[in-house]
């Protein structure tokens, strides 16, 4: 189990100011996804996406309580009047140390989690201020590509059929051993019926999109692509993460009416058609940290146990990863609860 000494925390404190993402936020940002997930863990498959969700959030908040940042919330819960805790522009941490920027989404898989399904996640992507991308609460055109290819291998403005015939072509593979993660939504339909058309295997997930994008940079998975339309938050919460251990990403906002247009344009977005790349989501040196709420195909969830001794703790699984270094952690935790 990886830990910080006190020596790696006041050293973290004078480090000088020319990098504001220090080696010992990596570690303590785990800590922030581990209480919000044990805490939204004792809600799973009570039906209550709310309770959940709201467990999830006021946990986080605690935990960033304790971090030596001065932090603000880019993506969080929503604006100030939608939500009470963790909203766009909150300010998180102990108002001394570090200007980060930080992105987060406590619970992620509202639905799964109250429905005892996988791949529910409590996530956050943290950068120097100024280097993610205030994306509006929207959906997002997507597509992503994990670690290998040439750069431009993807491109939003192409079609489908277009860009996995090029994954395959990279691979040297027919298009019809390429397979494609995919969310299961009635808006998917046509998408899905083109891919098949292709031969390609087509992997469903009811939701956790950010999970489904990072499956791409791992070869367990099997998934070759991601695609489809998904919420603009997460697209720079897996930007992130892939920022971190390599990929390629397009993004487009999609905006359903006016009110979403005109909350665009108060985060400082005057372009609605631009496609987004990695960098223009998350740039610079950043952190992305997750930990399992329920198990899936990247973490285990958290889990309740009982040692011989009848004390009961709590295991979770999460992952970090750091830009700068590429280097990406993979930490079990027990914790203590009775």
């Amino acid at each position: 189990m990886n830990s910080a000494t006190d020596t790696d925390l006041l050293a973290g404190k004078q480090a000088g100011s020319e990098n504001a993402i220090q080696r010992v936020l990596v570690l303590e940002m785990v800590r922030v996804t581990e209480a919000a997930a044990i805490a939204a863990a004792k809600l799973i498959g009570r039906g209550d996406e709310k309770a959940a969700d709201a467990a999830a959030v006021e946990a986080m908040r605690r935990a960033f309580d304790n971090l030596y940042i001065d932090g603000t919330v880019v993506i969080g819960e929503g604006e100030r009047d939608e939500a009470p805790m963790l909203y766009i522009g909150e300010k998180v941490g102990m108002g001394k140390g570090p200007k980060i920027d930080i992105a987060l989404d406590p619970l992620e898989g509202t639905t799964i989690t109250a429905k005892a399904g996988p791949n529910a996640l409590a996530v956050l992507a943290a950068a120097e201020e100024g280097c993610l991308l205030n994306a509006p609460d929207t959906y997002m055109d997507k597509i992503a590509v994990g670690p290998g290819y040439p750069e431009g291998i993807i491109d939003l403005a192409k079609s489908p059929t277009d860009n996995v015939k090029a994954v395959a072509a990279a691979k040297g593979v027919d298009p019809s051993q390429i397979n494609v993660c995919v969310l299961d939504r009635p808006r998917h339909a046509e998408l899905i019926a083109e891919l098949r058309s292709l031969g390609c295997g087509v992997v469903l997930i009811g939701d956790g999109d950010v999970a489904g994008v990072i499956a791409v940079t791992d070869e367990d998975t099997t998934v070759d692509l991601y695609m489809g339309q998904g919420g603009a938050p997460e697209g720079v919460l897996a930007a992130a993460a892939l920022r971190c251990v390599g990929g390629q990403f397009n993004g487009r906002l999609v905006f359903r009416n006016d009110d979403e247009k005109a909350r665009a344009r108060k985060w400082g977005i005057t372009d609605l058609d631009r496609i987004y790349k990695l960098e223009d989501l998350a740039k610079g040196d950043c952190i992305f940290a997750a930990t399992g709420v329920t198990s899936g195909s990247l973490l285990d969830g958290v889990k309740r146990r009982r040692k011989p001794t009848g004390e009961v703790y709590m295991t979770t699984e999460s992952v970090v990863m750091r830009a700068s270094s590429g280097t990406v952690r993979w930490i079990r935790g027990e914790h203590r609860i009775g």
